[in-house]
C-alpha cells in the first residue's frame, strides 16, 4: 500500500477508533514490492480436487484466488480463454476488466469463469489496499452472516417421510447448529420420484442434471407433501426448512403443492418451473405461482448477470433469488442484484452448495455487504476432506450456531498453505503456484 493510502485511511481515524485498523495491518502485511501500478502478469488455473481454481499473477507479488464449483472440472480452458484480455491491465480496477471479458460469458456453466476471474481481483484489489473486500464494496452492514446446510448433508436411507423425519432430525442436531435446513424434493430428488410408482404422467429420464418434467399423479403430490409434513414436524418452530424442488413442475402443480403446505410455513420453494442448468427463469409462469400462494418462490442460482434477472425482478416474478456469485457475475455483480431486488421487495439467498473454501470466503464478504433483504447463503464444504489442511484463514469452527463471523484480513481472507497444496497438484498443473 502507499503511503498516501495510509495516511487517507488514518487520517480518518483517531485514537481508539484507529487501534483495530492498525492491528490488522500488522497481522496480515500487504506483500506488494513496487510502489507503481500494478499489473496483471498471467492468468492461471488448476484442477484441485475438482474445482477449477484461478489465480490471477501480478508484477507487485500479489496473486488474487476465485474458485469454480466443484462439479465443473471441465472449466480450465474457458478460464484460459480470457488471459490475453485482462494481461497488462490493473487487477485493481475490477470494473474495467470486467467490462472486457463479462459479455463473453452466458447462463450456468459458462458464467463460472469469469465469476472466478472477477473473485480473484477483488482479493488481489483487498490485499493491496490493506482492507477486507467487504470495505471496498461498501463496508458491512452485518457482523456474522446466516448461513444453511448446503454442502452438509447426511445421506438417507429411504424415501419415506419416516425416513426423511429421521434425516431432519440428524441434521437438527448438526455441529454447525443451522437455523435453516434446505431439502430436495419432487423432481430435484430423483431417488424420491423413483420410489413412487407413476408419479408423474411422463417416463423417467436420463442424462444431465434434473432431465424429469410433466404433471404429477395424485399419488406422487400426496407422497411429496407428506414428506414435507413429517420433516418441518420435527423441526417445528425452531429451525426453517425450505425445500429444492425441481425443475419440472407444471404451473398448476406447483400451486397445488405451495397451497397444500401454506400452514407449515416453509422458508422457499426453489426453483420449482425452471432453475439449474436451465438457461431461461421464464418470469410469467414464476409470477403466476408467486401471485397464488403465501409460500414464498425462489429462484435464480443459474442466471447470468444483473440484466438476466430484471425480468425476474421488475415483475416482481419471485419472492426471493437464489444467484451463485460463481455463476451470476461474482461477488459486485450480486450486491448489484441484491440492491436492485431490494428496491421492488425480493429477498437474497445466494446458491453456493458447490463453491467450495475461497467460494465460502467469497460469500461471507457479500454477505457482510447486502442490503436488508438477505436471509442466508448456501454453505459450501471443502470436498475432498483434505482441503482444509491446504487452505489458510478460515475460523476454526467456521460456523457457529448457524452463522459465520466477518472477519477483517484483506482481500478475500484466505489463502494457500502453498506446500501443502502443491503437493495435491495433477502434473499437468505442476506450474500452478510458480
Amino acid at each position: 500500500m502507499g503511503n498516501w493510502t495510509r495516511r487517507g485511511i488514518l487520517g480518518s481515524l483517531s485514537g481508539a477508533a484507529a487501534a483495530p485498523w492498525l492491528a490488522a495491518q500488522q497481522a496480515a502485511p500487504v506483500r506488494r514490492t513496487g510502489s507503481g501500478p500494478i499489473k496483471i502478469t498471467d492468468l492461471k488455473c488448476a484442477i484441485i480436487g475438482r474445482n477449477p481454481v484461478v489465480r490471477v499473477v501480478t508484477d507487485q507479488g500479489i496473486s488474487g484466488y476465485g474458485q469454480a464449483e466443484s462439479t465443473k472440472p471441465y472449466l480450465k480452458p474457458m478460464v484460459l480463454f480470457y488471459k490475453s484480455f485482462i494481461v497488462g491491465e490493473d487487477p485493481t480496477d475490477v470494473a474495467r476488466v470486467m467490462l472486457k471479458i463479462r459479455r463473453y460469458g452466458a447462463f450456468k456453466p459458462w458464467g463460472s469463469a469469469v465469476s472466478a476471474i472477477e473473485m480473484a481481483l477483488w482479493d488481489i484489489a483487498g490485499q493491496a489496499a490493506g482492507l477486507p473486500v467487504y470495505k471496498l464494496l461498501g463496508g458491512k452492514i452485518r457482523d456474522r452472516v446466516r448461513v444453511y446446510n448446503g454442502g452438509v448433508r447426511f445421506p438417507m436411507t429411504g424415501q419415506t417421510p419416516q425416513h426423511y423425519a429421521e434425516n431432519m432430525a440428524r441434521m437438527k442436531e448438526a455441529k454447525e447448529g443451522f437455523t435453516l435446513i434446505k431439502q430436495a424434493v419432487g423432481f430435484h430428488n430423483a431417488a424420491m420420484m423413483r420410489a413412487i410408482p407413476d408419479a408423474w404422467y411422463d417416463e423417467p429420464r436420463s442424462g444431465g442434471a434434473h432431465p424429469n418434467r410433466g404433471l404429477l399423479t395424485e399419488r406422487g403430490l400426496k407422497h411429496i407433501v407428506a414428506c414435507v409434513e413429517a420433516m418441518k414436524k420435527v423441526l417445528g418452530d425452531e429451525v426453517g426448512l425450505a425445500l429444492d424442488c425441481g425443475p419440472g413442475w407444471t404451473v398448476k402443480d406447483a400451486i397445488t403443492f405451495a397451497r397444500a403446505i401454506e400452514p407449515l410455513h416453509i422458508t422457499w420453494l426453489e426453483d420449482l418451473l425452471t432453475g439449474d442448468y436451465t438457461p431461461y427463469p421464464n418470469a410469467e409462469l414464476y409470477r403466476e405461482v408467486t401471485q397464488s400462494t403465501s409460500v414464498p418462490i425462489h429462484t435464480g442460482e443459474q442466471i447470468y448477470l444483473r440484466e438476466n434477472f430484471k425480468d425476474l425482478i421488475e415483475k416482481q416474478a419471485v419472492n426471493v433469488l437464489g444467484p451463485d456469485p460463481e455463476d451470476a457475475g461474482g461477488i459486485a455483480e450480486m450486491k448489484w442484484i441484491a440492491e436492485h431486488a431490494d428496491l421492488h421487495g425480493i429477498l437474497m439467498a445466494p446458491h453456493g452448495i458447490f463453491d467450495g473454501l475461497f467460494g465460502v470466503a467469497a460469500q461471507v464478504h457479500l454477505g457482510a455487504v447486502c442490503p436488508q433483504n438477505y436471509i442466508a447463503f448456501e454453505y459450501a464444504v471443502g470436498q475432498p476432506e483434505w482441503w482444509y489442511d491446504i487452505v489458510e484463514g478460515l475460523p476454526n469452527p467456521i460456523v457457529k450456531k448457524g452463522f459465520i463471523d466477518v472477519w477483517d484480513r484483506p482481500g478475500l481472507g484466505v489463502t494457500f498453505n502453498v506446500k501443502a497444496a502443491r503437493a495435491r497438484l495433477s502434473e499437468e498443473d505442476r506450474g500452478f503456484f510458480d
